[in-house]
């Protein structure tokens, strides 16, 4: 029953329930106190009862639950101390109570008698003193999240944990030297930020080194001294092989090794920047996902979140689709992926998410078509504006198609989709139908076998509605469709454009003698006297546009222009416009 509106407290009844094996009220409104008759359930494998208001402490009575093998009660306003027969439950495999109001510690042979368990999440608590000694036996933990709490002492014992993928020691205070062994190997693999007083580890988390033992030093000096002369002797050997070959490399290729350089961020980080994923910082959603606003503490930024609804068909696809798409390429007027996420959240589901730079100015949408409430001309485009935003997107599609070792198809190119930043600068966003193309013969190809496409009604070519492949043309023809509907301020799915009467159509019937009646009215020129000239090279510019529009929109994937012929006849428009 997740992910609904119930709420009010959870019925005593449900106790009757004996051979009840699975419950998750997950994501509801429930408040109170956890129902008591739900410990008598003996047959419960599954307790799922995270984001809600519930209150109280869990009874010791939990351990009646010996088939208990997942239990997430993550952001809640529980408190007390963590039960002590919750650690003899053998057969817990997943334990996530994050973001809630736990104190005390955790007993040092915690892990003794959770042989099972896989995955625990306790983060955003105010639980505190060290990390139990028999974590070393913990040989299935797989994710280990104790971010935002109290912890003090050392980390060493961790680097034992060789199934151990993800882990999260961000903000306590952990001192001491950090492993080089296990997880800590991979430093996309760990948080430990807010732990001032941890040293070493690899050099990849930029740490300080630990403090060497003096007598050692001493003793060994002249060896180490000796390893050190041939260590650098043969690394500026190494590095001059690799600045060779690196030359030889192409553009994208040292772009796609910064992509894989970058560190995942945590959910807790990401649950923390957001506010609980507040609806106050809501601000997108698409088909595969909703756009949060945080504030990554780590970067002293705010960033643009996008959350993938994992439940939507063909999610996953859509992450994946992204993810290889943003590793391989990099531009001006591309929004820049910063990092990613894909960990479990605290209810225990599978979490997906994207962290992009965040863009002031909001979507192309916004600034064309402004909500009835504003009044003001505050989101207004002059035709400059507008002239920059065509060819900062022009560009972007030119490099997708042209500039990357292999050739990008967006799919999805419409005025959602284009952000403006505080330089009213464009970046093209959201790949999450974007295609790689491979190069044959100099000739792209798609190299998905998919032919069902869903692209978004009035920009999506009419060649996909018939099944055809992807391609480069059809990018063209959405770029066309967003140029005719800058200029002449229409929606391409407006009720008015049916059949065949489409925003093509209709433009090209007044292109020749009726052109200033069906541009934007917000484009046209003041009533002051001295706007003749100015007039005249409005005219001129929105011909060009208009002809550019039309000339990507046809029918024809053939007949269309290509991005090349296209960015290159928008910069000669946009230098005769602004000639004084």
């Amino acid at each position: 029953m997740s992910s609904n509106n119930l709420y009010g407290r959870i019925p005593m009844e449900i106790g009757t329930l004996k051979k009840l094996e699975k419950l998750s009220l997950n994501k509801n409104n429930y408040s109170g106190e956890i129902p008591s008759s739900i410990w008598n359930i003996s047959s419960l494998s599954i307790l799922s009862m995270g984001y809600n208001y519930l209150e109280g402490k869990i009874p010791e009575e939990i351990g009646k639950l010996k088939s208990l093998s997942g239990f997430a009660i993550g952001a809640n306003k529980l408190s007390g101390e963590l039960p002590s027969s919750l650690y003899n439950l053998s057969s817990l495999a997943i334990f996530f109570a994050a973001e809630n109001q736990f104190h005390g510690s955790l007993p040092s042979d915690m892990f003794s008698n959770l042989i099972s368990l896989q995955e625990i999440g306790i983060g955003g608590n105010q639980i505190s003193g060290p990390i139990p000694t028999s974590i070393s036996n913990a040989s299935s933990l797989q994710l280990f999240d104790i971010g935002y709490c109290s912890f003090v002492g050392k980390v060493s014992n961790l680097g034992n944990l060789k199934d151990l993928y993800w882990l999260n020691l961000n903000y306590n205070h952990l001192e001491g030297k950090v492993p080089l062994e296990g997880v800590f190997k991979d430093a996309t693999a760990i948080s430990i930020v807010g732990n001032n007083k941890l040293c070493g580890g690899v050099l990849q988390l930029h740490l300080a080194p630990c403090p060497a033992n003096v007598m050692a030093r001493s003793n060994h000096h002249n060896l180490k001294l000796g390893i050190i002369v041939i260590c650098v002797v043969v690394c500026l050997i190494l590095l001059s092989i690799v600045v060779f070959l690196s030359k030889k490399k192409k553009r994208t290729s040292s772009l796609t090794a910064s992509t894989n350089q970058l560190s995942m961020v945590s959910y807790q980080i990401l649950h923390h920047s957001t506010q609980g994923f507040s609806t106050s910082n809501l601000i997108g959603s698409g088909s595969f996902g909703s756009v949060y606003k945080g504030f990554l503490e780590s970067e002293h930024k705010f960033v643009a979140i996008k959350v993938i609804n994992l439940q939507m068909s063909g999610a996953h696809k859509s992450f994946i689709a992204e993810c290889n798409a943003l590793k391989f390429i990099r531009h001006r007027n591309l929004v820049k992926i910063l990092t990613c996420c894909s960990s479990i959240d605290y209810s225990g589901q599978e979490f997906k998410a994207l962290v992009f730079e965040y863009m002031p100015n909001g979507s192309l949408e916004k600034w064309l078509h402004p909500s009835a409430e504003i009044t003001d001309r505050l989101y207004t485009l002059d035709l400059t504006q507008r002239l920059n935003i065509v060819v900062d997107v022009a560009s972007a599609l030119h490099y997708l198609h042209y500039g990357c070792e292999q050739p990008v198809v967006h799919c999805d190119l419409k005025p959602e989709n284009v952000l403006l930043d505080d330089d009213m600068v464009a970046h093209v966003t959201d790949f999450g139908l974007a295609r790689l193309l491979s190069v044959t013969n100099g000739d792209p190809h798609n190299q998905s076998s998919t032919t069902v496409f869903k692209g978004t009604i009035g920009y999506a070519p009419p060649e996909y509605g018939m099944s055809c492949e992807v391609s480069m043309q059809g990018d063209v023809y959405s770029f066309g469709i967003l140029v005719l509907e800058m200029v002449t301020g229409r929606r391409p799915m407006e009720e008015m454009f049916k059949d065949d009467n489409n925003l093509h159509n209709y433009v090209k019937m007044a292109y020749s003698h009726n052109l200033l009646e069906i541009m934007d009215s917000t484009l046209l020129p003041k009533q002051t006297g001295k706007e003749e000239k100015y007039t005249k090279k409005l005219t001129m510019c929105v011909f060009s546009l208009i002809r550019i529009g039309l000339a990507c929109s046809v029918e024809s994937p053939n007949e269309r222009m290509n991005m090349a012929d296209v960015t290159r006849e928008l910069n000669l428009t946009k230098d005769v416009f602004l000639q004084d």
